[in-house]
């Protein structure tokens, strides 16, 4: 019943003008019915042991993973009362708190959990994506690595020092990282996302297709995942399925600005005579 809110690999830090949406809880909204019914089961298990901050961590981890975050916010500090000490509730307290854009709670949180256990790794993790997005990339850097020294394995911890690099520009390890997070779990999306995305500024453009395309058969309504394909495409000279990418990142996301962008570029191209788009 330790249960940790999953730190989702969807958080990718996009290039160039796209903007940063970090996902840091994992969100599950499809099927609220038997979410609801696991919370009513979470809720009888609380009736029976009231004072046990696992059960309320737990719960807490539900409602999270359904956008309940007052709940939510609500039994983390009812687990954190019962057991100050408790680095699960401070760390799912924490990316709940980012949900709601309280970054600064967030980061409170985050050192908090490490305060009470220095080695946990989910809340180093937690605390280097944070920092990432607030620009201290070498203080998330130190973060990662250890948490990469008590965990080799973590598939999590590889794809965020990847996009720590990758925010860094370095490219280079940002894809040995990603290609780690692939190797060790294959079957999310975000990684094969991310490496595209480095692949497309290393000039690799035929490999970052291959990636787009294998993050949209995990998940094919990500409208960044679209968008970036658009990109590559549109780079290797691909102008027409560019387009038919990009509209279709625009249909998931309206305010997708590669993809606004992209559109308009190529269909300024195609006006012009699409020269730009030769071979």
């Amino acid at each position: 019943m330790l249960a940790v809110i999953g730190l989702s690999l969807s958080a990718c830090e996009t290039m160039n003008r796209m903007s940063a949406v970090q996902s840091v809880a994992v969100l599950d909204t499809s099927d609220t019915e038997t979410a609801r019914a696991n919370i009513a089961s979470l809720s009888e298990v609380i009736e029976r042991n009231p004072n046990d901050p696992t059960a309320y961590n737990t719960r807490g981890a539900a409602y999270a993973r359904i956008g309940a975050f007052r709940e939510a916010l609500a039994d983390f500090g009812r687990a954190i009362e019962l057991d100050p000490r408790y680095a699960p509730a401070h760390t799912n307290r924490g990316l709940a708190n980012r949900q709601i854009g309280e970054e600064a709670s967030a980061l409170t949180d985050f050192n908090r959990a490490l305060v009470a256990d220095e080695n946990y790794v989910p809340a180093l993790i937690a605390r280097a994506n944070l920092l990432r997005v607030q620009g201290q990339s070498d203080r998330a850097l130190a973060d990662l690595n250890r948490a990469l020294r008590l965990n080799p394995e973590s598939a999590q911890a590889l794809h965020s020092r990847g996009l720590v690099y990758q925010r860094m520009n370095n490219h280079r390890e940002a894809v040995l990282d990603f290609d780690a997070a692939i190797a060790r779990n294959p079957y999310v999306a975000a990684p094969y996302n991310a490496r595209g995305q480095s692949l497309v500024a290393r000039g690799e453009y035929e490999k970052a297709i291959e990636d787009f395309n294998a993050s949209l058969n995990v998940s094919n309504n990500n409208a960044d995942a679209w968008a970036w394909r658009g990109v590559a495409l549109e780079r290797s000279g691909d102008a027409q399925e560019a387009q038919t990418s990009y509209q279709r990142a625009i249909g998931i996301d309206s305010s997708n600005s590669v993809a606004n962008e992209g559109l308009e570029r190529v269909r300024r191209q195609a006006s012009a005579g699409g020269g730009l788009f030769r071979r």
